[in-house]
């Protein structure tokens, strides 16, 4: 940071409404690994969100983000362009992955959060395990990543939810777990595709870790309101996680609790652009 913010060295449109920004965090880039994360603010007096880690380069001093125009803050966000600058990024915040030979690693990506995956895809093949890989959108257009998955991985498939293309949803996910013995699952995407994941390996004794990233605050623990339930206990997801045991989550409270602010958050973001707000010429 130079004390004017963190500059957008690269900028680029994966899909419909998701974007890709590089930026020049030095001190981010030297520390950061697989399944950190970040906050950032779009603006300096707006809210603070949580950004997974999806890439990051020691040498040129950059860390990558992807996110989804969805809100508010992400809509500001997406109106930035290569040359301007992010006022403020904290991080790398959350504990690492864990990446070890664990054997066969099964990694179902989905959404945005494909981005992320791939970081985790790349460790774990280069710690030499046999990774096979399936990542899954709601519609064909929403897939990314889909050329540097396949390549990064032994085996590769995917799922989307209307079968726009490859299997559509998840159901197949069964007949591979039978075919096949699997040492370890990870999962990051929506909620319910990482309970539906979770729910699918638990019978198969597959351990399985998922990425949890409800609304944070301040990223430190101080705050508690990432507080999820794993295994009857509260957990802050900013400090104990952001990843956990898929088989002892309480997503069902989790997704409860991810839905309680929808109304003001669509609210603030209508309100955004009725007043203005909206890009101005930016792509």
């Amino acid at each position: 940071m130079n004390g004017l913010g963190y500059k957008i060295v690269a900028k680029q449109e994966l899909a419909p409404k998701i974007k890709l920004f590089e930026v020049y965090a030095p001190e981010i880039a030297a520390k950061a690994k697989p399944g950190q994360f970040l906050i950032l603010m779009a603006e300096e007096k707006g809210e603070r969100i949580p950004l997974n880690i999806a890439g990051y380069n020691a040498a040129n001093r950059t860390v990558t983000f992807v996110f989804n125009e969805v809100g508010k803050t992400t809509k500001r966000l997406a109106c930035l362009n290569k040359g301007d600058t992010i006022p403020s990024i904290a991080g790398p915040l959350g504990n690492p992955s864990e990446i070890r030979k664990f054997g066969r690693v099964l990694c179902v990506g989905g959404g945005v959060m494909i981005a992320p995956m791939y970081l985790q895809v790349q460790a774990l093949q280069a710690a030499g395990n046999n990774v096979v890989t399936v990542i899954g959108a709601r519609i064909k257009d929403l897939l990314i990543f889909e050329k540097e998955m396949k390549k990064a991985s032994h085996e590769f498939y995917v799922t989307t939810d209307d079968g726009s293309q490859g299997f559509k949803g998840l159901d197949f996910l069964k007949s591979l777990l039978e075919a096949k013995k699997f040492d370890r699952a990870v999962v990051m995407g929506p909620v319910i595709m990482m309970k539906t994941v979770s729910e699918l390996t638990q019978p198969f004794g597959i351990p399985t870790v998922v990425t949890l990233t409800p609304i944070m605050v301040d990223g430190m623990g101080m705050c508690g309101v990432c507080r999820v339930t794993v295994g009857g206990e509260t957990k802050f997801s900013c400090v104990d996680g952001p990843e956990f045991d898929g088989h002892k989550v309480d997503f069902d409270q989790l997704i409860r609790r991810q839905c309680m602010y929808l109304p003001e958050e669509r609210l603030s973001s209508l309100l955004w652009e009725r007043l203005g707000g909206a890009c101005r010429g930016h792509t």
